[in-house]
């Protein structure tokens, strides 16, 4: 299994950032997935998740309203949206699998939101 996060970056409070994480050597489609991330100093939490339809949906309040996740099947692709973000969101941000036993994570990709 590999879990390949990219998208990540440093930009000012305000501002977008797309993420994808390209998955590879299981049946995504199968799977429900979700993002986490690990602040400075925090243990990692869950950031948001959707069903392997892609129907269902769950957001942590804190970014409820201003992320959105999706995956497109055809691409093993996971995605996440971040808008008006924040220095909160600043982590490193992971994908992998909703339900557990988790996959053995990727390298995340690093999110900075500073002015």
């Amino acid at each position: 299994v590999r879990l390949e996060e990219s998208g990540g970056g440093l930009v000012q409070p305000g501002e977008s950032l797309r993420l994808s994480c390209k998955t590879s050597g299981f049946t995504f489609s199968a799977f429900g997935m979700a993002w986490h991330r690990r602040a400075p100093g925090k243990e990692r939490e869950l950031v948001a998740s959707l069903t392997s339809t892609g129907l269902h949906t769950y957001y942590a309040d804190s970014v409820k309203g201003r992320f959105t996740i999706s995956r497109d099947n055809t691409l093993n692709t996971l995605l996440l949206e971040m808008n008006a973000l924040t220095p909160e969101d600043t982590a490193v941000y992971y994908c992998n699998r909703l339900m557990r036993p988790l996959f053995d994570w990727g390298q995340g990709t690093q999110v900075t939101v500073s002015s």
